[in-house]
């Protein structure tokens, strides 16, 4: 499989599959594709993973398309004003992901539920106490939003990240919340009351326009409801 990834604010990668090749992807990411591709829909890996899926913000069912009678072509593209990333997964080289954030991938990739190992990470840590996880073997492409600026932390080296601001993390890397030092801080500084704490080993992926935060700016100029 080649691809291409096409432009900035508003993404598309365009996947070149050879004949027999497959791409998984969750329903409706699909743009456009040549003739001989072929779709199936279906709940991959069984009904205890795709209610798994679920509950990490994706479908229970997926879409496959695989090249028939020669190569093919398929393209996906962004939902929202932000970046495609590729990952490529492998042993040893597993992801964590954002709620949503998964794209498409390579039908050898299986994505699956990530709980956050202590509750007040997924109550406050602003990801939700469920994220999705990248595993198998191939390449996955993932949506984020706004621009992604990339951290690579040694081992034991920390970064505090602001709600919603993390897109992406190895999975070797840790997650844990601290509260906002101060009472004073707390009520005034207009952060919040917690930020995520990351912790390496591993890779971090950041993103600088969260659609929650989008969603809050947006919130005041939306007729209310009587």
């Amino acid at each position: 499989m080649r691809y291409e990834i096409k432009g900035e604010t508003l993404p598309v990668v365009i996947c070149h599959l050879e004949d027999g090749e497959q791409m998984v992807t969750e329903k409706g990411a699909m743009s456009w594709m040549s003739p001989n591709m072929k779709m199936e829909s279906g709940a991959r890996g069984g009904l205890g993973k795709a209610f798994g899926r679920m509950f990490s913000g994706d479908s229970i069912f997926q879409n496959i398309y695989t090249a028939e009678r020669g190569n093919g072509m398929i393209a996906f593209a962004s939902s929202f004003p932000g970046s495609i990333k590729v990952f490529e997964v492998g042993p040893g080289q597993e992801y964590v992901l954002q709620k949503s954030a998964f794209l498409a991938s390579e039908a050898s990739v299986e994505l699956s539920i990530h709980f956050q190992k202590k509750i007040a990470s997924g109550l406050f840590g602003g990801e939700g106490f469920i994220m999705q996880k990248v595993s198998g073997q191939g390449t996955v492409f993932a949506e984020f939003d706004g621009h992604v600026v990339e951290y690579e932390l040694r081992a034991d080296q920390q970064i505090v990240v602001d709600t919603g601001y993390l897109a992406a993390m190895s999975a070797s890397c840790g997650i844990e919340i601290q509260s906002v030092p101060g009472i004073k801080n707390m009520v005034f500084g207009g952060e919040g009351l917690f930020n995520t704490v990351i912790t390496g080993p591993g890779h971090v992926w950041l993103q600088t326009m969260p659609l929650s935060n989008v969603a809050g700016v947006l919130r005041p100029y939306f007729p209310s409801s009587k």
